[in-house]
């Protein structure tokens, strides 16, 4: 283990080790950590949090508890936290005020995907998504832009503290990178690949097999033909918008399965999910900055971000049955960003007979 750990995590682990050695056992200093994932969490997110939780229990003796906001959708999701034993708590059966630090994993303050109050500043944010100057006030930050995942970069400091991964936590680390990466076809870096490398001889192939073929619920079968039967596109530019979704995941799922159509460069799939329209971009251009346009593309109405391949963001839902006008009037938006010509968005399937 000693080899996956980099000189800079180096020196953000001994950062972490000197803000937390001097914290006392008791007064407004101590207290309870609450490790909190993005919304809807992926395994990446899943992954650093349930790792981060094990670093501050056992290597700083902290109190801990790892939280998650919105809900574990996707089979493969649901698989993984199970399979990694971490102990997960949603954040509606936790007392936030309750606890005096904050850390965020995968995520970072006031980005709208996360459920770090209003009121409270974090702690730690570990994270390989762009910096927002929200987050640089953090006593400690360790964002890595060049990393592929943010698993990556808590598993080099697991390995920093000398701790032992356990054969569940190599498991979740493997398929967290393996996930987030597209099997290293998207923003992954050398320290991805190691990390993967050396952790993958001591995962359980067999709970690996499990995670990657988890049962699929009918629900994602009916997204998938929803999903079909909407397509669009012009030029290079592949859409398509679902109405009402049971996991707001599915959407970067599809997302991502539009993008392996053949001669297309970009995809956009949108979905509601109670209150919101959830959007997300893929493209196969690694200096796309498809996180900046889709920071653009949500605006005022909603929250955004992502990497230069990939985004996510949502808006608010219009109600009152508008969703799907506001849905079409998103991928006019970003056809008009993309330099497409909006006007000749046409869809790629007829209308299929009815049996």
């Amino acid at each position: 283990m000693e080899r996956i750990i980099s000189e800079l995590t180096r020196q953000r682990f001994a950062a972490l080790r000197d803000y937390l050695e001097p914290l006392p056992r008791s007064g407004p200093r101590s207290g309870r950590w609450l490790v909190l994932t993005h919304d809807n969490p992926d395994p990446d997110s899943l992954t650093a949090a349930g790792l981060l939780g094990q670093l501050l229990r056992q290597a700083f003796r902290q109190k801990v508890t790892v939280a998650y906001s919105g809900i574990i959708g996707r089979a493969e999701n649901r698989q993984l936290a199970k399979t990694a034993g971490f102990k997960l708590s949603h954040v509606r059966h936790l007392r936030l005020g309750s606890y005096s630090h904050f850390a965020l994993v995968d995520t970072q303050p006031r980005t709208g995907n996360n459920a770090l109050p209003e009121d409270a500043q974090a702690t730690l944010v570990i994270d390989h998504h762009p910096p927002r100057k929200t987050t640089l006030s953090a006593p400690v930050v360790d964002i890595r832009t060049d990393y592929g995942a943010t698993a990556t970069i808590v598993a080099e400091y697991l390995a920093a503290a000398g701790l032992q991964i356990t054969r569940a936590g190599a498991t979740a680390v493997v398929y967290a990178i393996r996930s987030e990466t597209q099997d290293f076809a998207r923003e992954s870096a050398g320290p991805d690949k190691l990390v993967y490398d050396t952790l993958l001889p001591h995962a359980n192939k067999r709970l690996l097999g499990k995670i990657q073929a988890a049962p699929l619920p009918l629900s994602y079968y009916r997204n998938l033909g929803e999903a079909i039967h909407n397509l669009e596109a012009v030029d290079t530019l592949v859409l398509s918008h679902l109405g009402e979704v049971e996991q707001p995941d599915i959407v970067p799922e599809i997302a991502d399965l539009l993008l392996r159509l053949e001669g297309k460069t970009w995809s956009l799939c949108t979905g509601t999910y109670q209150d919101r329209i959830y959007l997300s971009i893929r493209t196969t251009n690694p200096r796309a900055q498809a996180g900046q346009i889709m920071r653009r593309l949500v605006g005022r109405k909603g929250k955004g971000g992502g990497h230069s391949m990939t985004a996510g963001g949502w808006v608010h839902h219009p109600g009152n049955g508008k969703a799907t006008s506001a849905q079409r009037r998103l991928g006019t938006r970003l056809a008009k960003y993309l330099r497409k010509k909006p006007e000749k968005i046409v869809k790629l399937l007829a209308k299929l007979p009815a049996e």
